[in-house]
């Protein structure tokens, strides 16, 4: 005859699954342009479902320092680094500076990027080339010199890069044809980067539409609201929730770009 302790298992019940509430517990990323904004909230989120995160910055340092602390709080370790991900030494030296504090890097969120406006017949080659610098090098770059971590991180399960790349690479935006163009090349980047680096490690894009900021205009912001199918503007949290669907769900996803806009793209 075999005696049941219900006391034990309603104890035992109610103890919390790590697996499910930190199914990144273990593991260590990497957040380019991490330090506000959109990148603080995937660092956050990321921090949260247990990952320890580096997190780069260009000219942030102070937004990096109350980042750093604030993932710290969570529990989670942090380290900021100053990176040009325009610039390989700079890259090299971030990437190598996040493993050797973390012994490893499983997961890499290419966020960083410049947002830029002007008419297209008045777009500088200088113009041009910054926004490409930033927004198409820079995660080719970053990815490069991150790939033998994350292929190395297969022992633990499959190394993951998520890139972040916006609904303009999709939808043509007449005053912004650097911004679009360079977030097109992106996209088609990541899925140039889900074949090269398969079975190792998984590639994905998050496409944000228009995400609202506390900065914003009122009448910019109500505009691309009344648009908008779900009634509403993007928040950062959303986009970083997008994030962590990647960063933890099947690693068998790969090669996707997953908009996060509302339903904006569908008019």
């Amino acid at each position: 005859m075999v005696f049941l302790d219900f006391d034990f298992l309603y104890k035992l019940s109610a103890v919390p699954n790590t697996m499910t509430t930190q199914p990144l517990l273990g593991k260590s990323a990497f957040v380019t342009g991490g330090a506000r904004r959109i990148g603080r909230a995937i660092a956050l989120t990321l921090a949260e479902a247990g990952a320890d995160v580096t997190l780069s910055y260009r000219n942030s340092a102070a937004e990096a320092a109350v980042t750093v602390r604030e993932i710290e709080a969570l529990g989670r370790r942090a380290l900021a680094v100053e990176c040009n991900v325009c610039a390989e030494d700079s890259v090299r030296a971030a990437v190598a500076a996040s493993v050797a504090c973390f012994g490893r890097l499983d997961l890499l969120v290419n966020n960083a990027a410049v947002f830029a406006s002007r008419p297209l017949d008045q777009i500088t080659l200088a113009e041009w080339d910054a926004v490409f610098a930033t927004n198409a090098r820079g995660p080719f770059l970053v990815a490069r010199e991150a790939l033998p971590y994350l292929r190395a991180a297969e022992k633990d399960g499959v190394g993951r890069i998520i890139n972040i790349g916006s609904l303009g690479g999709e939808r043509a935006w007449a005053a912004h044809a650097h911004y679009c163009a360079s977030k097109a090349a992106l996209h088609s980047l990541t899925q140039s980067m889900a074949k090269a680096f398969a079975p190792q490690v998984s590639v994905n894009c998050v496409a944000p539409g228009w995400i609202e900021f506390v900065d914003d205009s009122n009448a910019t912001a109500a505009h691309f609201a009344a648009k908008t199918p779900m009634a509403r503007n993007g928040r950062a949290n959303d986009v970083a929730q997008a994030v962590l669907f990647f960063a933890s769900g099947p690693a068998f996803i790969t090669g996707q770009i997953l908009g996060v806009d509302g339903g904006l793209a569908l008019l």
